[in-house]
């Protein structure tokens, strides 16, 4: 069974995303929204994390250009209808709020 992670927060202020790291199974993916785009800045520790694993990693691009952060070749771009797909291709959504 898949999972859609969901997060929205800045990695910067809670362990949030931490926490969701050590849950993510093989088949789940990641979309960072909101603040959350934050862990793609190069340099940094969540950025390290992320780009260590083989994750599926999606960021609302609206989010990433909003904060001027560039999307690495690891993760991919995503708009809201795709958001939408990759909700119904998942088992489960799962919004870490």
């Amino acid at each position: 069974m898949s999972t859609l992670h969901v997060l929205s927060h800045s990695p910067f202020g809670d362990e949030r995303l931490t926490s969701c790291l050590r849950i993510l199974g093989n088949d789940d993916a990641l979309l960072l929204s909101g603040d959350a785009a934050y862990a793609l800045q190069p340099g940094t520790v969540p950025f390290t994390a992320l780009s260590a694993r083989r994750l599926s990693i999606y960021v609302l691009v609206e989010d990433a250009e909003a904060r001027g952060i560039e999307v690495p070749d690891w993760a991919c771009a995503i708009d809201y209808p795709a958001f939408v797909e990759l909700s119904i291709h998942h088992d489960k959504v799962n919004s870490w709020l």
